[in-house]
């Protein structure tokens, strides 16, 4: 039985993260280190920092990565791309040349006889009213028009920075950081979600850059992935078990 696997929050061309290639290059080297071992992939959202297509143009770069990707796929491996808060604007570009599945919103997927919740987890029980506002203004249909009315040189560069802008807010803030079972507003969410959908055996989260297995009730496991940007982690499940792992060179993978 072949495995599957779940990460996120690779930022892939973000302008604050230095050597971008090398964590590209990374990334790539672990997929392919799976790639014969995988049923599927499940990508769960912010892979790239600023990802807007255009109907004639997408964004320069990540020719490695979507390569990568483009082979899984043309494998048989399932990859599955679910848009986070910051790669979003995507109009079919990745679903034709790439042959992944989109998912716009959070699934709930049957996997080996288990129940996933699967979700980027942004707009998830966060009460901040600026974010919901952006968020409401990104998803959008209007606003997305109005994006792609500016030339890519530029609304590129509007994007990349405004990336750039929040990474360092986040930071600066000391943002990813477990807030507690009792504030961490993806948790709070899941517990109140978990009142009504009692079936489900994994929820499991990106966006939050922070790595988090949490036991929910007796059969209820939630999982925030942490990121690929400095900790490289992942979870794969075998159909039995399931594990919060992380990438590191060298090592023979699950």
């Amino acid at each position: 039985m072949k495995s599957v696997y779940f990460l996120s929050d690779a930022h892939l061309g973000s302008l604050a993260i230095e050597h971008g290639r090398m964590q590209e290059r990374r990334l790539v080297r672990f997929l392919d280190s799976i790639k014969h071992k995988a049923a599927a992939v499940y990508l769960l959202g912010d892979m790239f920092d600023f990802w807007n297509e255009y109907r004639y143009v997408v964004p320069k770069g990540f020719t490695r990565f979507l390569g990568k990707i483009s082979e899984l796929t043309d494998m048989g491996v399932e990859v599955h791309f679910f848009t986070g808060n910051h790669d979003l604007w995507t109009y079919g570009y990745l679903e034709k040349e790439c042959g992944v599945i989109l998912h716009r919103k959070p699934a709930t997927i049957e996997i080996y006889d288990k129940i996933f919740f699967l979700a980027h987890g942004d707009g998830l029980g966060d009460p901040d009213v600026k974010f919901k506002l952006l968020r409401r203004m990104f998803h959008n249909p209007t606003c997305q028009k109005l994006l792609n009315a500016i030339h890519p040189r530029w609304g590129m560069w509007l994007g990349l920075n405004w990336a750039r802008h929040s990474y360092q807010t986040h930071k600066e803030r000391n943002e990813a950081v477990y807030l507690g079972e009792d504030r961490e507003h993806l948790v709070l969410y899941t517990k109140e979600y978990l009142k009504t959908h009692t079936d489900i055996d994994f929820f499991i989260y990106g966006h939050r850059h922070i790595e988090l297995d949490l036991m929910l009730s007796h059969k209820s496991r939630m999982i925030i992935l942490g990121d690929w940007i400095s900790q490289f982690t992942y979870v794969v499940f075998d159909g039995e078990h399931l594990f919060l792992s992380e990438y590191v060179e060298g090592e023979s993978q699950m």
